[in-house]
């Protein structure tokens, strides 16, 4: 008999395990879509003129084989044990916590917590994460976290700014701040007009500042009481800014209790692998009164529909979604994933663990130290911590070399001097080793006293908040992180159609790299020889960037989306100064462009014109145009997101374009939605000049709950040398360290959050171009199959010219106001059915934006619409007067199991209540709270840990 072998492939991860729907399911939504092919579809929805002529290029490797690849490259990097210190430590991951949160989707998948009632477990343990820095700091209010140390100090020096009372226009930064830091709050104060004065404390005037920051300990190990400078300050109405060190706040005297308004730093060594430089969460904390100017997003404690307790985010309209160019900053992506995991390593230690493992930390360094200076060697700093600095003379050289040649990295200083910082992973033979490196074998001194003041000794009491004094069973800790994340709902449970967010499949392969000690034991600054692996995949991830994007050069620095956005105007700015005109200062942006937009524009010291709309959504071409001319010779850029906020290819994008170059300002397009174009369309090759790209959406990496994000910019070559420079990598173009005509470094790090880099270029290596482009597609397809099967239930809000929308749409959900019912009830009732809600009134107030990405399968899109329609019939309901919205499912929305099992007096049934068309019955999603109260929550702050009384 004649055999025919299957044309199956099993191993095919872009078609077979990334992409949803399957050929037959694609073949049924074409239909009801009314296309006969995908490629029809494709040719109605995107503009001809715009499409890319040549498919990227290169093939697909398998799940098994990418890892082989990984493990090839990883072998690359030379993992050495890294005193180099500077901000990033050697650091233990409890298995527990590396395998129950960073390694688990019900974690790593999550989105913002934006709906709380669906959030509750990871704001409970950002709400651990902010009680942590309350404690340690000695401050009263924390943020959930922030980018970086460096960038956490650049948003310090811009709050300062906003709060003193002091007129000045200069800020001060003492020398003893990490080189970094400097660096970056260089980089803020440029465009902002600030002054920046760097010197010793000691020759600090207080009266020329508006504020200073000082290192706690100093960057080369210096541990000072900063109180008399602190008191300067105030004395001439300023603010004093602290960046300080967790595990030495287990020891020292907290910058609180020196009198500090602000706290930054890093969480880093709190459990978190260094990972060549990211992603770890920063940290601030700050005094009460200053707690409205406090960038990023600030977890509270609020109460449900039952007046029982609930978390939420607070203070929301101090962000930029809704300030817009008013916003305190720009952050959107904090680093949520990355706080979670270092709340829980103090959780899993504890104070007495914590300090235990700061005595340890401090007595190693104490005994290196006695040891170096019985043998005659020269140590600047008389008091420390866990770091010193050694003159070497001109034996600099040998010792760097010594030191390698046992293994280890210090920090070179200067000319003369090396740096050493000890940390959790120090132990006996490390200190041998390091002593070895100076030629000296004796056993260093077996006792240890303290090598700081008496009086810095911390007397004061931390973490007595008793979910830190838990019983630290591993099966305790197990079960408390199961229990947290059973009360969110997370991409591992159900679809996330978020408008704008890209939540698409973060598949196993591409994050298993990740945690492989070859990529998360290195640090930032190791000699570039030790990290031969990272630098080739940060290369081939670049190239094949620049191919489906049609630029020309990547910086992998901006370590999230919003960053990415400031990072490309700077770069637009740099680029002005080197051709002589510095006086370019209007930025255009469409009154519907994301509120990160305008904010990142103040941010770089532009001025803001907003251009008006068309009534189809669509950027007002003429408006546009005069606008630009009354700008004439001051434009220096537009932004621009495309296809549009709304969801649409807008035919006249190649017109704006070339309006803006007319008059010599640069394009910035948004690459948020960049779902749409991969494959298809080239941002570079349509008039863009530069773009972020947000690898946290279109790039596979995961949001983590809030994060990590990463927000590389590509840019046409002419801007290429104007790209973030960083004084570890001595500038971008070689230009040397920070020039006028870079755009100075806007992170920490040199890749900014380098190890999760790793994922998108995993995700890019299964891909292959045909399997990206094929993504685009059905990203295409699915939002189109939602907006069709919808039709004449919900009014899809702007479509283009041949009555298509790109990769998400926007369901308007205003009409259904007249009868009482919200957009709020909308989407807290679709928690009932088991999914969260699209993006909420955004772009356009009252309505749902809807982006089901191309790895959602039919089943799961036909369960969400399933889930809609039953709520359009319950509005239907409260239209006819058949029960009125306060007394229908939809107002009550979410129920709980508190709800199902009381006294039921409400006017539906229970079954209606609780079990609505599209939830699961056995695998029901119970939200742990009703509907959360926010106005009680503003009105009453409570940022850290409640008192254990309020649990009862």
């Amino acid at each position: 008999m004649t055999f025919t072998p299957t044309d199956y492939n099993p191993y095919d991860f872009a078609n077979r395990r990334h992409i949803g729907p399957s050929p037959v399911e694609m073949a049924a939504m074409l239909q009801a879509v009314g296309v006969p092919t995908l490629d029809a579809l494709i040719d109605e929805t995107i503009p001809a003129s715009i499409r890319q002529d040549k498919p990227l290029g290169w093939a697909p490797l398998s799940e098994h084989e990418l890892l082989a690849r990984m493990r090839e490259v990883a072998a690359k990097n030379r993992v050495m044990t890294s005193l180099i210190g500077q901000g990033y430590y050697g650091t233990v991951t409890p298995p527990a916590i590396q395998r129950n949160i960073l390694e688990n989707p019900a974690w790593y998948t999550a989105y913002t917590p934006y709906q709380p009632e669906i959030a509750q477990g990871r704001l409970e343990a950002l709400l651990n994460y902010q009680t942590m820095v309350c404690d340690l700091t000695g401050l009263p209010v924390a943020n959930a976290s922030l980018l970086d140390e460096a960038t956490a100090a650049a948003e310090a020096m811009a709050m300062a700014e906003r709060v003193a009372k002091s007129k000045a226009r200069a800020f001060f930064v003492d020398e003893h701040c990490h080189p970094q830091t400097i660096e970056v709050i260089r980089t803020r104060a440029r465009p902002l007009g600030i002054e920046i004065i760097t010197g010793d404390p000691e020759t600090m005037e207080a009266t020329a500042v508006f504020g200073a920051i000082f290192q706690y300990p100093g960057t080369w190990g210096h541990v000072r009481d900063l109180t008399p400078w602190i008191e300067a300050l105030h004395a001439a109405k300023a603010v004093a800014v602290v960046a300080t060190d967790l595990l030495a706040l287990m020891m020292l005297k907290a910058p609180g209790e020196m009198g500090a308004d602000i706290a930054v730093g890093s969480a880093q060594r709190f459990g978190v692998p260094m990972g060549y430089g990211g992603p770890h969460a920063a940290f601030m904390s700050c005094r009460d009164d200053l707690k409205r100017n406090m960038p990023g997003r600030i977890v509270g404690v609020s109460i449900d529909a039952r007046g029982n307790k609930a978390y939420r985010l607070s203070l929301q309209t101090r962000e930029q979604h809704i300030r817009r160019e008013k916003a305190t900053s720009n952050v959107c992506t904090a680093q949520a994933l990355l706080a979670v995991m270092a709340s829980m390593y103090a959780v899993f230690h504890g104070p007495k663990g914590l300090r235990a493992i700061s005595e340890r930390v401090h007595s190693y360094t104490v005994r290196l130290a006695k040891a170096l200076r019985d043998a005659g060697a020269s140590l600047p700093p008389k008091a420390f911590f866990d770091t010193i600095t050694v003159n070497v003379g001109v034996g600099q050289a040998g010792i760097l070399a010594a030191a390698r040649a046992e293994g280890l990295n210090f920090r070179k200083v200067g000319h003369d001097h090396v740096g050493i910082s000890l940390d959790e992973t120090t132990n006996e033979d490390v200190l041998a080793r390091v002593l070895r490196a100076f030629g000296i074998h004796a056993a260093p001194p077996a006792e240890a006293e303290l090598g700081f003041p008496a009086e810095m000794l911390r007397s004061s009491e931390v973490l007595t908040h008793p979910v830190f004094h838990m019983n630290r069973a591993e099966s305790e800790m197990m079960r408390y992180m199961r229990r947290l994340s059973d009360r969110d709902l997370a991409l591992d449970r159900a679809m996330i159609p978020l408008g704008s967010c890209t939540m698409k499949l973060n598949a196993a392969a591409e994050m298993m790299p990740i945690t492989w000690p070859e990529f998360g034991s290195l640090h930032p600054f190791v000699p570039v020889d030790q990290a031969a692996g990272y630098a080739e995949a940060i290369s081939d991830l670049s190239q094949k960037l620049c191919e489906i994007t049609g630029y020309d050069a990547f910086s992998m620095q901006p370590n999230s989306g919003a960053q990415g956005e400031y990072a490309g105007l700077l770069t637009i700015q740099a680029y002005h100064r080197a051709q002589g005109q510095g006086h370019r200062d209007i930025c255009l942006i469409p009154v519907s462009a994301h509120g990160t937009n305008p904010a990142s524009a103040q941010m770089a010291g532009m001025k803001v014109v907003v251009v008006k709309s068309s009534p189809n959504g669509d950027v007002d071409v003429e408006d546009f145009r005069a606008r630009a001319a009354e700008a004439g010779e001051n434009l220096a850029a537009c932004m621009i997101t495309y296809p549009s906020t709304h969801g649409v290819f807008e035919e006249t994008v190649r017109e704006i374009c070339d309006i803006t170059h007319k008059y010599g300002g640069q394009v910035y397009i948004d690459g948020a939605n960049m779902n749409a174009m991969v494959g298809l369309v080239k941002p570079g090759e349509i008039g863009g000049d530069v773009s972020h790209l947000n690898l946290h959406k279109t790039f596979a990496i995961p949001h983590g709950g809030g994060g990590p994000g990463m927000g590389p910019i590509g840019v046409r070559a002419h801007l290429a040398p104007h790209l973030p420079a960083h004084p570890e990598v001595g500038g971008t173009a070689g230009a040397g360290l920070h020039s006028a005509n870079d755009a100075g470094p806007v992170s920490a790090a040199p890749y900014g959050s380098a190890s999760i880099l790793l994922i998108s270029w995993a995700y890019c290596l299964m891909m292959g171009g045909e399997g990206l482009t094929q993504a685009t597609r059905v990203a295409i397809l699915n939002a189109n199959y939602i907006a069709a099967r919808l039709k004449g239930a919900y009014e899809v809000l702007f479509m283009g010219n041949r009555g298509r929308v790109a990769h998400e749409c926007i369901l308007d959900t205003r009409p259904f106001a007249e009868a009482g019912v919200t957009v709020d009830d909308i989407a807290k009732r679709l928690i009932d059915n088991g999914f969260h809600a699209p993006t909420m009134s955004w772009p356009v107030a009252g309505t749902l934006m809807v982006e089901p990405t191309e790895s959602e399968t039919k089943a799961e899109i036909d369960r969400f619409i399933t889930a809609l329609l039953a709520i359009r019939a319950e509005i239907k309901a409260v239209e006819a007067g058949e029960i009125a919205p306060e007394d229908s499912p939809l107002r009550h929305a979410p129920h709980t199991v508190e709800d199902l099992v009381a006294d039921w007096t409400r006017k539906y049934p229970r079954e209606q209540g609780c079990f609505p068309p599209g939830s699961f019955r056995v695998d029901k999603y119970w939200p742990p709270v009703g509907r959360v109260d926010n106005v009680f929550g503003d009105r009453n702050l409570v940022c850290t840990c409640p008192p254990v009384e309020s649990y009862a």
